[in-house]
């Protein structure tokens, strides 16, 4: 007879456990208590802790369990959760793994179905007399009853395969043994079993027969609720396109109108005074809510402002009129306006939004150890080492930049601003958005060749066009032009330094970005922190955001100072974790602003500020009382599948999508990026190898032309008979040939003299090659004399900010509407 089975929890059950879960490289794996339940797996040191501490929780709803051997299994949530669990053999193995899918497949089903109650449930109101909840009791009843049926049809089923199997091996037994004493047994054996199986097989039959029953009957219910529902829906459709008939033609009337009754004669006023009158109101109710305190030891803390201030709320919304709410109402003002204004254009016929792709092939499973390259260079020089893509993700350094416009609408919100400093408060969220998108995203983009370029034409569909260029080689420099029809525009222009310390690796962009907006003047600058990526050499990747950025506002002399805190092991804070104060020009503070740079911020306006007590380092904190914080921003959620897509977000999946009419210098035409997103990564490679030799050569061209304008005839020839000569010595080799030389480390990864990482997605392999020191530390700069000159940026000295950027110049957009362009260098 077969070893019985071991019971399999059933998706209701609650499952506990020991298994041995990884902690770190000096501990290894550490004997844990898990327990799964209600679709949570969460884990204790011991079975005591279950009362009062939980070490960790993962949502079994959105993981995925994979096996990797025997008795290892990995559970990961797609983001910074990741369990690495080994059980004592594979049989405890396999029981986690049973339950753990049979418990995701019910968190997966119940958080579907209420998805689909809640967007139902307001669509369908109670009838007079019956509660909305008597039918979704009743529904659940159903569902309970028609769950059990199903289980007690597995549980025939199983019984049915036992007891068949058990019943064939007889009838086996009985044809191998020959006619003798032992046949009676056999016999009454095989009785035996054939009872059970026919009992077993009746019981089946009965269960199949009430499932049928239940079904058909509420089947019948549930057609005729849902033809209800249809119904209920043709006639909403109907209500709206009649409503949005009679505001069209509302619309129409009302611009044709030439003389206005005095109460409308400035709508806009009117529509701002009655509303504004309704933002005090609901300014009164969020003021009873406070801000719960936050600690920060080394800054400041928060705690609910006094009572008092309650009454105050309704004569002090002159400066915090979009922070109580006025934001969305801000869109109707300015429709009103432009209706009212006979100069502003009519509206035309829409045009279709282009259907953007949210989909690139998948990322192609190939291994290339780290390592592996490293022991084979040892003693070479480090800036000699072929970079393969396989280190790459494919978009391009350019590309990484547009990706700061993911959340524009925070440009947009800030643009409507009346207060500065509420303005500021936008602003800074928009300078902690753009490293959402980092989190994950290892790989590092493509290193642009130069006179490389990259347009974002969003203009129909988000009011926004922007134009990267790689301005300069030696130093690396990409400049970046966004304008908005919202009234900003946003310019910035990159350049890094990186240092590699063994474990880890630093990257310190040094460019500056600025933020104008039209109707105030307002010119805000700012510069980005380092990133850090830890585990360079052993371990699992990630990226961490340290430092300061000080946002100022340069005609007001406001400013924004954030903290992005750095991770710590033994840290209670949140992970991730940003604070900031916005103060005037007298350093007054007015809001504070909290959350973490990979998921959201929180504003909170300061109604008083003490000095409180010393902190742990002996520093004198700042208390600020402030009113109830509103979230100002929002991570967007990754695309479903995402992991496999380099971890790219939904505006990043269309940056690479080919397009027509484009310049021919566009990263989408780059053949080697193009080959390694189709998954050709060989190709790419020879590809990409071609294009490194190609710029060297073009800068070769390029140097030996400007030697030649600065010297005179004779001495041109001589230094083209020595750069020629055969027999040059070592000494000649070295001097004269030092842009030849330096040319043979000056591959598209190759530092100082190639951009190889940025905030936006930290390279790996290269920086390790970064860090050549010369005496007292400084960097060793390149002596390449290039004469290129960037093609639609020109570099000014800016006399607000006092600093020395690249600004667009203009003419891209009018040579891509007119498609010519012949000025365009053949770099790919």
């Amino acid at each position: 007879m077969s070893e019985p089975k071991p019971p399999t929890p059933t998706p209701g059950d609650t499952y506990k456990g020991w298994l041995f879960k990884w902690t770190n490289y000096i501990k290894g794996y550490q004997r844990r208590w898990f327990v799964l339940s209600n679709g949570l797996l969460s884990y204790y040191r011991t079975q005591a802790e279950m009362g009062h501490t939980c070490r960790g929780t993962i949502n079994l709803a959105t993981a995925n369990i994979a096996v990797e051997d025997s008795c290892n299994f990995v559970i990961s949530n797609g983001g910074a959760q990741t369990y690495h669990l080994k059980a004592s053999s594979e049989v405890e193995r396999q029981r986690w793994i049973t339950a753990l899918e049979l418990a995701k497949a019910k968190a997966v089903r119940m958080q579907a179905e209420s998805d689909d109650s809640g967007d139902d449930c307001p669509a369908v109101p109670p009838t007079p007399g019956q509660g909305g909840g008597c039918r979704n009791s009743e529904i659940q009843s159903t569902l309970r009853t028609l769950s059990s049926k199903v289980e007690d049809l597995t549980t025939c089923n199983d019984l049915i395969v036992k007891h068949g199997s058990a019943l064939q091996r007889s009838l086996s037994e009985l044809e191998a043994i020959r006619v003798g004493g032992d046949m009676g047994e056999k016999i009454r054996q095989v009785t035996e079993r054939a009872t059970l199986f026919r009992i077993t097989s009746n019981a089946m039959i009965n269960a199949c027969r009430d499932f049928l029953s239940l079904a058909q009957n509420h089947s019948k219910r549930w057609q005729k609720a849902l033809q209800t529902e249809r119904d209920q829906r043709i006639r909403l459709e109907e209500t709206l396109e009649q409503l949005a008939k009679q505001h069209n033609h509302l619309e129409r009337a009302f611009r044709g109108a030439t003389v206005l009754p005095p109460s409308f004669s400035n709508p806009t006023l009117a529509s701002k005074g009655g509303v504004s009158g309704k933002g005090d109101a609901s300014d009164e109710d969020d003021d009873n809510e406070f801000f719960d305190a936050m600690e920060d030891p080394a800054e400041f803390i928060t705690v609910p402002a006094d009572p008092k201030y309650h009454r105050r709320s309704g004569s002090n919304v002159s400066g915090i009129s979009s922070e109580t709410g006025m934001d969305d109402q801000s869109v109707n003002f300015d429709e009103l306006s432009l209706a009212s204004n006979p100069e502003s254009p009519q509206p035309l016929e829409l045009e279709p939004v282009r259907q953007r792709r949210t989909r690139i092939p998948d990322k192609p499973n190939y291994y290339l150890n780290l390592w592996s390259i490293m022991k084979n260079c040892i003693g070479k020089e480090l800036s000699k080492i072929p970079m393969p893509v396989n280190f790459n993700e494919p978009l391009s350094m350019l590309q990484r930049l547009s990706e700061d416009l993911e959340y524009y609408e925070l440009l947009d919100k800030a643009a409507k601003c009346q207060s500065s400093l509420e303005q500021m408060c936008y602003v800074a969220a928009f300078t902690v958005s753009s490293y959402s998108t980092t989190v994950h995203r290892t790989g590092k983009p493509f290193n642009p060749l130069l006179g490389e370029t990259f347009e974002l034409d969003r203009l129909s569909e988000c009011g926004y066009r922007s134009l990267c260029e790689q301005v300069s080689h030696h130093p690396p420099a990409a400049a970046h032009h966004a304008v908005s029809e919202k009234g900003w525009t946003l310019r910035q222009e990159i350049t890094l330094a990186s240092k590699f310390r063994g474990k880890y690796l630093s990257i310190m962009p040094l460019g500056s970005i600025q933020c104008l907006f039209d109707k105030s003047n307002n010119h805000y600058s700012w510069k980005k922190v380092t990133t850090t990526v830890h585990n360079i050499i052993v371990g699992k990747l990630w990226i961490d955001q340290s430092g300061e950025i000080d946002v100022v506002n340069h005609r007001t002399g406001d400013r924004c100072h954030l903290k992005f805190a750095p991770y710590s092991y033994f840290s209670r804070d949140v992970p991730r974790k940003v604070t900031g104060v916005v103060t005037d020009k007298d350093g007054k503070a007015h809001y504070v602003l909290s959350g973490t740079w990979d998921e959201k911020m929180e504003f909170s306006r300061v109604m008083q500020s003490s000095k409180g007590e010393n902190g742990t380092e002996g520093k004198q904190r700042t208390v600020y009382q402030t009113l109830k914080a509103k979230e100002i921003w929002k991570k967007n959620p990754l695309p479903e599948g995402a992991e496999n897509m380099y971890y790219f977000s939904s505006l990043a999946l269309t940056l690479n999508e080919p397009e027509e009419g484009v310049a021919p210098t566009d990263s989408r035409r780059r053949p080697d990026q193009r080959l390694m997103e189709d998954g050709r990564w060989d190709e790419a490679n020879a590809e990409k190898q071609r294009l490194e030799e190609k710029q060297r050569t073009s800068r070769r061209e390029r140097e030996r032309e400007a030697v030649k304008a600065a010297s005179s005839p004779e001495e041109a020839v001589t230094e083209d008979s020595i750069n020629d000569s055969p027999l040059k010595t070592d000494a000649q080799e070295t001097g004269t040939e030092a842009s030849e030389v330096s040319d043979e480390t000056d591959t598209e990864d190759s530092p100082p003299h190639t951009p190889v990482a940025s905030p936006y997605g930290p390279s790996l392999l290269p920086h390790l090659m970064e860090g050549k020191e010369g005496p007292n530390g400084t960097p060793v700069k390149s002596t390449h004399q290039d004469n290129h000159q960037a093609l639609w940026f020109e570099k000014i000295d800016d006399p607000a900010s006092g600093e020395t950027l690249h600004v667009y110049k203009g003419g891209y957009w009018e040579a891509k509407d007119q498609g010519n362009w012949d000025m365009c260098p053949d770099i790919f």
